[in-house]
């Protein structure tokens, strides 16, 4: 699988390593992803995805109503 959040969708970025002497290197910022397993009470079932901090902390807060709709709709591949 792609290093992308299956939730919001962040990816890896670009942009330079800037040394003390101003030298210019291009790299990547990737985003912070960790394989999650979580309970989906609409669907009764735990799913396995792949998700930014970030998606993680709204999960939380938010509930899994959102995950659940998006998994209906086939937007998310679970495992």
């Amino acid at each position: 699988m792609a290093r992308k959040c299956q939730i919001t969708g962040k990816s890896p970025m670009s942009g330079n390593h800037v040394s003390h002497a101003h030298n210019r290197v291009k790299r990547r910022f990737l985003p912070n992803l960790q394989k999650k397993r979580i309970w989906v009470q609409e669907l009764n079932r735990f799913v396995t995805i792949k998700l930014s901090a970030r998606a993680i902390k709204g999960i939380s807060k938010n509930g899994t109503a959102q995950l659940a709709k998006m998994i209906r709709e086939k937007q998310i591949k679970v495992r």
